[in-house]
């Protein structure tokens, strides 16, 4: 009978932490697009960009340079 004198004031306090987590998610738009994170994973991301393949081109051909000069 003790511990309830110890475990009705711990429930307490983990309702009111968990209140005040859930208000400040609200408060900090942590649930304003839900469906977006869902979607992306639909999406194809293993194309590269064109920027980063402009890039791996220009380091293939200083490799290439670099291998025939040996």
């Amino acid at each position: 009978m003790n511990i309830l004198f110890l475990l009705i004031p711990l429930s307490l306090l983990l309702l009111s932490l968990a209140i005040w987590a859930f208000f400040w998610a609200v408060k900090n738009d942590q649930f304003e697009d839900l469906e977006g994170p869902a979607y992306s994973i639909l999406f194809d991301d293993d194309e590269p960009k064109p920027a980063e393949a402009s890039e791996q081109v220009s380091e293939a051909k200083n490799l290439g340079s670099n291998s025939s000069k040996s």
